[in-house]
């Protein structure tokens, strides 16, 4: 576990388990959040995001979690060692969603850009869950679960396999 893409739907816990994982493991951790926008909420240029996205890739170890842009999803697909897929229902990725923006309006996200607003960023994460069944589907499963023969892969299916994945495989790293 060296080089680990953390993939999922906004709103599934991809940010908590990569920080929590970062911890345990001492990796490097990139949130393409923090390098994809500007502190003011708007997305930086495309090729400034993808010189900074190619230099996270050589580096010898990091976890990088988030979407970012679509070329650099399949860049990152390809030189991850590990994948975690997190692929919860729907419904909680609403809901948690929505409880980051209630939570957001006392205390800015964590790995969210400063400045950042926490309204924009919640209606640009319903925007993209709107979006997910077209890309979130079958096809993209399936090609995960054949990377699984050249590389680590763990698909989490429930906040319980999330809460419990550092314990259940990272307690000897």
């Amino acid at each position: 576990m060296n080089k680990v893409m953390i993939l999922g739907k906004p709103g599934s816990g991809k940010s908590t388990l990569s920080r929590r994982l970062a911890s345990v493991t001492q990796l490097p951790l990139h949130s393409l959040d923090t390098i994809e926008f500007k502190n003011n909420g708007d997305r930086i240029e495309q090729a400034l995001y993808h010189e900074i996205h190619k230099s996270m890739l050589a580096e010898e170890r990091w976890i990088i979690e988030g979407f970012g842009l679509m070329t650099s999803f399949y860049q990152r697909l390809d030189a991850a060692d590990t994948l975690i897929y997190i692929e919860l229902p729907y419904l909680v990725s609403y809901w948690w969603v929505t409880k980051r923006f209630l939570k957001g309006i006392f205390i800015h996200p964590k790995g969210w850009p400063r400045g950042c607003s926490v309204l924009k960023g919640t209606w640009r994460s319903y925007q993209v869950l709107r979006l997910c069944p077209r890309f979130w589907d079958r096809n993209l499963m399936r090609k995960i679960e054949q990377l699984s023969t050249l590389k680590s892969v763990y698909i989490i299916r429930s906040a319980t396999e999330l809460d419990r994945f550092i314990d259940d495989h990272c307690l000897f790293l």
